[in-house]
């Protein structure tokens, strides 16, 4: 009888999805309000309707909410350190939207992402930029120098890219707050939609690794 239910767990782990015994994995969102749930409620967020929808495909992932509403790219360098604990096997890094709306120099931005990508990935720790775009306001000169930045850094520092963290929500009235600039519940459904995928490269290079 042991032995009859012994091969019986045997074939239930040969047809179990990989995805859904492989280790707990702990990914940490840095980023600002657009990622941190600004006037969402505590289940609507984006770090919360990401972990929903990885569970929902059989992941075991804690999924840490490290946004800072206001931050910029410098503040999410400065509290790097803190903010993705020893134990972090991957980060979406989400930052430079309000360095782009303050007018930031765009090598400041540069510099910050490019820092916090090369020392995460020193600690062995997998990247995926979430990239942003400046506002036309700014005019050209401004937008040429800033929204070439996530994906130079992603090239250098074999880091992942989701070229544009708010595709398909910005500027869409439905899917954003009064404000017209942070995403409400709606909206962030859209984005962990369309960034899954990405997530999912993510998370099956910080298990490779």
């Amino acid at each position: 009888m042991n032995r009859f239910f012994a091969f019986l767990n045997f074939l239930v782990l040969c047809f179990v999805p990989i995805a859904a015994h492989s280790d707990d994995l702990k990914l940490v969102v840095l980023g600002d309000s657009l990622s941190a749930g600004y006037q969402l409620g505590p289940e609507e967020g984006f770090p919360e309707q990401l972990k929903k929808a990885l569970g929902e495909k059989g992941y075991q992932v804690d999924v840490v909410n490290a946004g800072v509403s206001g931050d910029t790219s410098t503040g999410g360098l400065a509290r790097l350190d803190w903010s993705v604990g020893a134990d972090t096997d991957a980060v979406i890094v989400e930052l430079g939207a309000n360095d782009a709306l303050r007018g930031i120099e765009p090598t400041i931005t540069r510099k910050n992402i490019e820092e916090i990508t090369q020392r995460l990935k020193e600690r062995g720790v997998e990247v995926l930029l979430a990239g942003m775009l400046a506002p036309r306001n700014l005019g050209q000169e401004y937008a040429d120098a800033f929204d070439p930045i996530y994906a130079d850094v992603a090239k250098a520092h074999d880091a992942l890219l989701y070229p544009f963290f708010l595709e398909g929500v910005a500027l869409n009235p439905d899917l954003n707050l009064s404000d017209g600039m942070h995403p409400n519940a709606d909206g962030v459904g859209i984005i962990v939609e369309n960034i899954l995928p990405k997530v999912e490269e993510l998370l099956a290079k910080a298990q490779s690794s």
